[in-house]
């Protein structure tokens, strides 16, 4: 299929940057083994994956400004584009040779996202999408799915780690989805999981505290592919929030509902004792 020119420099980098993390990928399934680990070793392969993905894209739009998750903000002349960019998401999967992870790259006009892929370079699958022109997996077209039965359904979430995140309402939350979806998933990357709910491999997904390097091509990609996003209250404040619930209309709808009362049942403990 034929890309613009901006997707086709965002591919380009993706591939790029691709191509060293898949290298990185052989190595660090070597340090699993040893005593000192691949720890440093990933850190330094996501931060040389940012450059060289900001380096592309830089040579073709040198006006755009830059957000990346390693080296944060970065003005460009053009006050209303920018690159909104993960060079590795899913780095723990990464760290532990799980081939599981992402680029992740976005382009933002006067505030919206307009362009974004996904690409896992361990299996060498590229999501895309442009607005208005639909969301594709390897050039073909990809539809989120069009299961309605809550019982059915296979959902992706987040697991907040001891010390980051409300472990309670995390703990309702999963609680509340184990009760009414067929499955739950944990996979480790986001900008992933909202582009398998786009593929329809999964049908819906929700998970907090995110950055906007997380949800910025995977927000592009879902709704491109028919879906619906929002945050877990059902505003349009994902970036601001930093969360979002993901999934087809009847999908969205519900696990907002089920988010929603579960996140009253976790405070309701809280809000008697403070009573006391």
């Amino acid at each position: 299929m034929l890309h613009s020119a901006v997707l086709n420099v965002m591919i380009k980098a993706a591939h790029r940057a691709g191509r060293s993390l898949k290298r990185d990928l052989g190595e660090v399934e070597q340090l699993q083994v040893s005593v000192k680990g691949p720890g440093n070793f990933v850190t330094a392969a996501d931060r040389r994956a940012e450059e060289i993905v900001r380096e592309e894209l830089a040579k073709a739009r040198p006006a755009y400004g830059f957000l990346g998750e390693e080296g944060g903000v970065r003005e460009g002349s053009d006050k209303t584009h920018r690159w909104i960019v993960d060079p590795l998401d899913g780095t723990t999967n990464f760290l532990h040779g799980i081939p599981h992870f992402a680029v992740s790259i976005a382009l933002e006009r006067g505030g919206a996202i307009v362009a974004g892929l996904t690409y896992n370079p361990a299996n060498d699958e590229l999501f895309v999408a442009e607005r208005g022109k639909g969301a594709f997996l390897n050039n073909q077209r990809i539809r989120v799915a069009a299961r309605r039965r809550v019982g059915d359904a296979i959902v992706g979430c987040g697991l907040p780690h001891y010390g980051r995140g409300d472990l309670r309402l995390s703990r309702y939350e999963i609680a509340a989805a184990q009760q009414n979806f067929a499955g739950l998933r944990r996979y480790g990357s986001a900008t992933l999981d909202l582009a398998w709910v786009a593929a329809g491999r999964l049908d819906a997904y929700w998970e907090r505290d995110l950055s906007p390097w997380d949800m910025a091509a995977g927000v592009l990609l879902l709704r491109e592919a028919g879906g619906f996003a929002t945050d877990l209250d059902g505003g349009e404040a994902i970036f601001a929030k930093g969360q979002i619930a993901a999934g087809n209309e009847t999908m969205h709808r519900e696990l907002v509902r089920l988010l929603r009362e579960a996140g009253k049942e976790a405070a309701a403990p809280a809000a008697i004792a403070e009573a006391k």
